[in-house]
């Protein structure tokens, strides 16, 4: 059990990652969550709206388990094989998140001041879920993908646009923490 609750150095992920790439590419699917997302709109009805969702279930099923397991293994992983909730943060970047109002920076995956249901029903909480919800979704569609579809699988078969897409998200990534995140909060 030790062996599974400590982090696995790159030479032990990095190949077990390649595998499972393997194994989509073997099995002509591709590997990212916004695909699986789609199949959740095309269940719930959103073909009746858009010919986009108008896609064929059977075919799509596998994304169905894969986003399962996703959530099987989060809960999984967050409930019996993480020792603490501690995270190890930088102590300036523990300081700088204090400075802007997150209590328990450093000591626990999800800060309270975004992710408590006390917060989230304030005006700014929910304005802050609706705001991201929307630039997760048109930028996911506008960028052809997410951000693991692009990251693994699009640069590991050497794509061009999914190198792109995966610089745009460091990009993005930087402008957010360094200048949107202090507005925010």
């Amino acid at each position: 059990m030790e062996f599974i609750t400590q982090p696995w150095p790159w030479f032990v992920g990095g190949p077990l990652i390649a595998f499972v790439l393997f194994l989509t590419f073997y099995f002509g699917k591709a590997f990212g969550v916004s695909r699986s997302l789609e199949t959740f709109c095309t269940i719930g009805g959103a073909g009746k709206l858009t010919d986009y969702f108008k896609v064929d279930l059977k075919e799509r099923k596998w994304s169905l388990f894969f986003i399962a397991g996703i959530v099987i293994g989060g809960f999984i992983s967050s409930e019996f094989l993480m020792s603490s909730q501690v995270i190890d943060l930088n102590p300036t970047t523990v300081k700088e998140l204090t400075d802007l109002g997150f209590a328990n920076a450093g000591k626990t995956y999800l800060p309270e001041e975004i992710f408590s249901l006390q917060n989230l029903l304030t005006v700014k909480g929910f304005l802050i879920l609706i705001g991201a919800g929307i630039l997760i979704g048109f930028g996911t569609r506008y960028a052809g993908g997410c951000t693991s579809g692009h990251a693994i699988t699009g640069l590991s078969s050497l794509q061009l646009p999914s190198l792109v897409a995966t610089i745009g998200f460091f990009i993005g990534g930087l402008v957010m923490t360094w200048f949107l995140i202090p507005l925010i909060f």
